[in-house]
């Protein structure tokens, strides 16, 4: 069973750094999300965010969109890609994601879920699974009444981030709400798992383990700390885990850099490595200078270079 997942995260979540969160545990992950509308219409900038990186077996993609006939018509594309799992984002609080109906608007709409879940699962034959919130806003929480209505339209797991839209990231999390959520589907064979303040393989099992969940979702937890799924499996385990040391930090981000320039081609991966870089070095000592020579660096070699402040 998929216990500890890589969360589908905008601009993060493409197939080198799913590559390096598998290598390191993740027990499957999750697209970028993707626009139904923009993969009906065959978007080249879409379809991009739906390749594999080499050996990559099980691939969840996500789909965000406000209408149902977008799903619809993208299904002989997104059959294509041939995932393992396709996971609805009813969660994204982003305005420009949020204007069109989809992501957290979709909070609003319960019913939808139903006619989409059923819709995709019945031309697919694909698990589906649905992520979302508490609510649009303290004054809506509904996040049962909509877990409700996606098991009616025949989703096999339910995915909560217990914040609402209107928190966006910020504030705490409510995990108290995976508790309620859990209890709501006691006796079914519905997965159900938690994501928010995931920041630690700590926060990961004491989450699962005070709700009963089946897993959770590492977002932020894992932005530079690709480590934490390798880690949590150990707490899980053993009861202890190892500190990653500074020389695999290292390893691993120029590793991440050899798999960006790999996919993507050197001047993409010099741009894009830079966001990782920063928290893959973040509390180190000598990092101020390493990440200002980092974000003038335009080679792989230039990173290595960089990184030697580190030692």
């Amino acid at each position: 069973m998929d216990r500890f997942i890589l969360a589908p995260l905008a601009g993060y979540t493409d197939k080198a750094f799913r590559e390096v969160a598998t290598a390191l545990g993740a027990d499957s992950c999750v697209t970028e999300m993707v626009s139904a509308e923009g993969l009906a219409r065959d978007s080249e900038k879409t379809k991009l965010l739906l390749d594999r990186f080499d050996g990559e077996e099980r691939l969840t993609i996500q789909l965000f969109g406000g209408e149902i006939s977008s799903y619809e018509r993208c299904i002989p594309n997104l059959l294509k890609y041939n995932p393992t799992v396709i996971d609805i984002n009813c969660g994204c609080p982003v305005p420009k994601v949020v204007k069109t109906n989809a992501g957290a608007a979709m909070m609003q709409s319960p019913k939808k879920i139903t006619e989409i879940v059923k819709l995709l699962k019945e031309e697919t034959n694909i698990p589906i699974s649905v992520k979302f919130r508490l609510g649009w806003d303290f004054e809506s929480i509904n996040y049962l009444e909509f877990a409700d209505c996606a098991a009616k339209g025949g989703a096999s797991a339910l995915t909560l981030h217990a914040r609402t839209r209107s928190q966006g990231y910020s504030g705490v999390a409510d995990k108290n709400a995976f508790k309620k959520l859990k209890s709501a589907f006691i006796g079914s064979e519905i997965k159900i798992y938690g994501s928010g303040d995931i920041f630690t393989p700590e926060d990961a099992l004491s989450t699962i383990e005070a709700a009963k969940l089946d897993g959770v979702m590492f977002a932020r937890g894992a932005i530079g700390n690709p480590f934490i799924f390798r880690q949590t499996k150990a707490l899980l385990q053993n009861g202890r885990y190892d500190k990653v040391s500074v020389d695999e930090k290292i390893k691993t981000l120029l590793f991440h850099y050899t798999l960006m320039e790999k996919y993507y081609g050197e001047h993409i991966a010099n741009r894009e490595m830079r966001k990782h870089a920063t928290a893959y070095l973040k509390g180190l000592r000598g990092s101020k200078e390493a990440k200002d020579l980092i974000f003038r660096a335009q080679s792989f070699k230039e990173y290595e270079e960089a990184l030697t402040t580190l030692s």
